[in-house]
């Protein structure tokens, strides 16, 4: 039998919270290796909670652990197959069979429990959780009916596909789609579809259900929805590429539509993933070019889409800093960008050049190649051009080579992380000199890492309002596409520097309604929107 440390029998600990489960189910058999990219592992112990149990028990099981010395400081969340796994760190002294037992956790509440020692990846608190939990102190700030909050938490529909398609080599290979559509009382559902290795059910639900209070703030008439397919498109051709895309198409086509889910890019897909849902869709249901956003402008694409993300973040931290008498051309900006094969990643590059366009001082940059700093400024467009060529900022001759590691950390006026979710976390959260942080990003500050900075004075505005400006364009190439009249570049920018100099306006009302930060501001503003919406449309009905 192997023992974790501290000498706890997992078999033991089994038996005593949870009698009935099989004893032939090994506490081992679940592998964590999809988080391992990216952080720490340590040994601990997990409860294994499905997501159908963790609105109404995680809360609980945290706190009740309070006993347990250090449990609540370095206890965490990591979502994995339909599953929670919450960890209770071992302490020699803390956490030893009987004492474990006493500190009053509803186990038997769940069903399919299972506790188990081993090594475990660990991110402070997952996207799902934490867009959880961020929702649940939205709720309790404007005191929403209990029932009404697990309804708003609870997605419309989940849908899991099977896509098999042939390989170039003739052989077979099958791949797993998701949708998730969470909710669609405001409107129809809205959000990307990712091509990635990690596309898992909890991941996609996350992002849905952050959808659905983005559209929200944005005050654009969606709902939230997010899409995947588990695969590494950098190992499929192009051909391989269609094919698969056409027949998850195929697998979704009843599902999605004009009124009631448009699909978008995201990671690993792009115009011209689009370009084939719109020409597979349409098979069907006849040219329907409003059906997905984001797509080639030869076929009904908005101008200034590419960049709308970014000028987005741009508009978003224009309002920030003038509600503090300060201006883009005043203040220093660091900036953490994803990779992508046509230089770095696609929302970061657009900030940086239009913030470097509209006066600011972009000190430092990095993606997954390294990292370049100039304290008298990069050269943004020469940076592009360089990225462009060589796949990325390193070796860039207009700046010094910098630790990746050591960016977030670097003394700037404003950083912006426009890379993945969780960058920012309680181990480097202390070391940030930063005065603003805009996320540009999904989720890259941990709520552990939102109270440390908080504390610390720094202000944070959130990624559901920070980086809008993307779905927002989307709604205004929606918009395009069912009048059939095409606008201008100058009319989509113009529109969206009105819809987020509005929001921003809106968060900070709400703001002071409620007394509380920018984040909660957004969440609040959101979730109140949607909310009325489902009370207006009859929801008890």
């Amino acid at each position: 039998m192997v023992r974790g440390q501290g000498g706890i029998d997992p078999s033991r600990i089994r038996r005593s919270f949870h009698p009935r489960l099989p004893t032939h189910y090994s506490p081992f058999s679940l592998e964590f290796g999809m988080h391992s990219s990216s952080l720490s592992s340590f040994f601990g112990l997990y409860i294994c909670i499905p997501l159908s149990s963790f609105s109404e028990y995680i809360d609980r099981s945290i706190d009740s652990a309070e006993g347990v010395r250090g449990v609540r400081e370095k206890s965490e969340v990591v979502a994995f197959n339909n599953s929670l796994f919450v960890s209770f760190p071992f302490f020699t002294e803390a956490v030893q069979g009987e004492s474990l037992i006493q500190t009053g956790i509803p186990a038997y509440r769940w069903p399919c429990l299972l506790w188990f020692c081993g090594t475990s990846s660990r991110d402070t608190m997952n996207a799902l959780a934490a867009t959880s939990r961020n929702f649940r102190q939205a709720a309790k700030l404007l005191g929403l009916d209990s029932k009404l909050e697990k309804s708003l938490l609870i997605p419309f529909r989940e849908i899991k596909v099977e896509c098999t398609i042939p390989r170039d080599d003739g052989t077979m290979a099958s791949f797993v789609g998701f949708r998730v559509q969470h909710d669609n009382a405001r409107g129809p559902m809205k959000g990307g579809i990712r091509y990635h290795h990690e596309v898992d059910p909890d991941e996609v639900n996350a992002l849905a259900q952050l959808m659905t209070w983005k559209t929200a703030v944005a005050n654009i008439p969606y709902g939230g929805a997010k899409g995947g397919i588990g695969c590494s498109p950098g190992e499929l051709s192009i051909s391989e590429l269609e094919r698969l895309t056409r027949v998850f198409t195929q697998k979704l086509h009843d599902c999605i539509g004009i009124h009631t889910d448009v699909p978008a890019p995201d990671m690993g897909t792009n115009s011209q993933t689009m370009a084939w849902i719109l020409d597979e869709y349409s098979k069907f249901h006849g040219y329907s070019p409003a059906v997905v956003t984001g797509k080639p402008v030869d076929l009904g694409g908005s101008l200034g889409r590419d960049a709308a993300t970014g000028r987005g973040v741009l508009f978003a931290a224009q309002a920030l800093l003038a509600e503090y008498g300060k201006s883009i051309s005043d203040q220093r900006f660091v900036i953490q960008l994803e990779l992508k094969l046509q230089g770095f990643g696609n929302v970061g590059s657009w900030t940086a050049q239009l913030i470097s366009e509209a006066g600011g001082k972009v000190i430092a940059v990095s993606d997954v190649t390294g990292a370049v700093k100039n304290s008298n400024g990069l050269n943004i467009h020469k940076l592009l051009k360089h990225s462009k060529e060589s796949r990325g900022v390193k070796g860039f001759s207009g700046g010094d080579a910098l630790d990746s590691n050591l960016l977030l950390m670097e003394d700037c006026d404003v950083l912006i992380p426009a890379a993945l979710g969780g960058v920012i976390n309680r181990e480097n959260a202390n070391e940030i000199r930063a005065k603003f942080i805009i996320e540009a990003a999904n989720h890259p500050t941990d709520p552990e890492a939102d109270e440390i900075l908080s504390k610390k004075g720094v202000l944070i505005l959130p990624d559901i309002f920070a980086n809008s400006g993307g779905v927002t364009v989307s709604y205004f190439e929606w918009v395009q596409n069912i009048q059939g009249f095409m606008w201008g570049e100058e009319k989509v920018n113009c529109e969206l520097k009105t819809y987020m100099t509005r929001g921003f306006k809106d968060v900070k009302e709400m703001c002071r309604t409620h007394n509380c930060d920018l984040r909660m501001g957004a969440f609040t503003l959101g979730v109140n929107r949607v909310a009325r919406a489902t009370v207006l449309r009859g929801w008890e009905a």
